[in-house]
């Protein structure tokens, strides 16, 4: 169901003066993003026509872009994620963990993010994995699934990886299960201090090889003493590290992920009125509580343009990532080895089946079976529908 207002009309609208304006200054990923949203479920991308079953009633479905950022082309991807991860969920308490980044640091990583934000997800693994392995806390090798977001409720730049982590993990000599206590994990600070550690000291590294860039307001980070003198007040600074208690079971942790996991900056629910006044949508302010956190804000079309755009991730790179227990590398071994541990059986694993799921909404008429009876290519239109009666017959002469 459409809803009335979108991230598309916008971008169709002021997509052009915007992009006419802003030449030269826009990334390639930035273009194709605009485009795609533009085009999702037009003409533009073809698209098929289906009739149902029971009362032969018509409707035209257009194709999805299936750009990773665009708010309608999420759902049917989140389905096929979250089946397959429900088979790793263990009869455990699930934790989620955040690790939000300095806004001094997440001011580099706007310029540089496909370096910092690898090394963001490495160091909040890395940081979780120590501490859960030290003998002095948890003293286990746990399983993380890591989900990066770069954007706070209003659209602003605001890096953070969240976590969603099992309440206990394998004895580091593989012989048992050890349980975290029932609502508590790690220790937020301990967490905070090596991750700031850790971060500072392969951020650095990065500076020394070459691989950091520095323009407009930070270009004279450029220099080595500048940048240190830039990074000594941040070494001092507590870094949020956040743990939210423990999930209400297995089905909440799935609910969780269906809403995080193939989120995008802005959903299209949100957005209130477009106009020449500009974008107005909801937000949630955190510094308020209750029924003040919900707010409305309104921006001029080319800030709100701009915002989204500054969201858009580098070619190829993974926002959701694996590590511990649910690394690609030892993922299944290490399942199997929980499982005996906890005393679960596996799970069956279904044969796949012989026709992918069908995701189309029913007949809006009856609710009966819709089938696809024609396709069309891009930037064309289906054929029209036959004529409930039959033409007459012309006499002959």
């Amino acid at each position: 169901m459409r809803t009335s207002l979108e991230v598309a009309d916008i971008f169709r609208s002021a997509g052009p003066v915007y992009r006419a304006a802003h030449v030269g200054h826009l990334s390639l990923g930035q273009l194709k993003v605009m485009t795609a949203i533009e085009n999702c479920r037009t003409a533009a991308l073809g698209g098929h026509v289906e009739a149902c079953d029971d009362c032969g009633h018509w409707r035209i479905a257009y194709n999805s872009c299936r750009n990773r950022h665009c708010p309608k082309c999420q759902g049917a991807a989140a389905r096929t994620w979250l089946a397959a991860r429900e088979a790793d969920l263990l009869p455990v308490g699930y934790f989620h963990v955040v690790f939000t980044l300095p806004a001094e640091i997440a001011d580099i990583a706007w310029q540089n993010k496909a370096v910092l934000y690898d090394l963001l997800f490495r160091a909040a693994a890395d940081t979780m994995l120590t501490i859960a392995a030290d003998p002095q806390h948890l003293g286990a090798r746990v399983g993380i699934t890591a989900v990066l977001h770069t954007w706070g409720s209003a659209l602003t730049h605001h890096p953070h990886v969240h976590m969603i982590v099992p309440g206990g993990g394998i004895a580091l000599d593989g012989t048992r299960w050890i349980s975290s206590r029932p609502a508590f994990l790690l220790p937020v600070r301990v967490l905070g201090a090596l991750f700031r550690r850790l971060f500072l000291t392969r951020l650095l590294a990065l500076f020394d090889a070459g691989k950091l860039a520095f323009f407009s307001t930070l270009v004279g980070l450029a220099k080595r003493k500048i940048f240190l003198r830039y990074l000594s007040p941040i070494r001092k600074k507590r870094w949020v590290v956040y743990a939210k208690p423990p999930f209400a079971g297995p089905q909440a942790v799935l609910a969780y992920l269906s809403r995080y996991t193939h989120r995008v900056a802005i959903s299209n629910r949100r957005l209130v009125a477009f106009d020449e006044g500009g974008v107005t949508f909801r937000y949630k302010d955190y510094r308020c509580g209750g029924a003040e956190r919900q707010q409305v804000m309104s921006l001029a079309t080319e800030e709100f343009i701009r915002r989204f755009l500054i969201h858009v991730l580098p070619r190829g790179f993974h926002r959701i990532r694996h590590y511990g227990l649910l690394a690609s590398s030892t993922h299944k071994e290490a399942m199997v080895l929980a499982r005996r541990l906890l005393g679960v059986v596996a799970p069956i694993e279904e044969p796949e089946p012989d026709e992918p799921p069908d995701h189309r909404p029913p007949c809006p008429c009856c609710g009966g079976h819709m089938t696809i009876i024609e396709d069309f290519a891009r930037w064309c239109q289906p054929r029209a529908p036959p004529s409930s009666t039959p033409p007459a017959r012309r006499q002959a002469p």
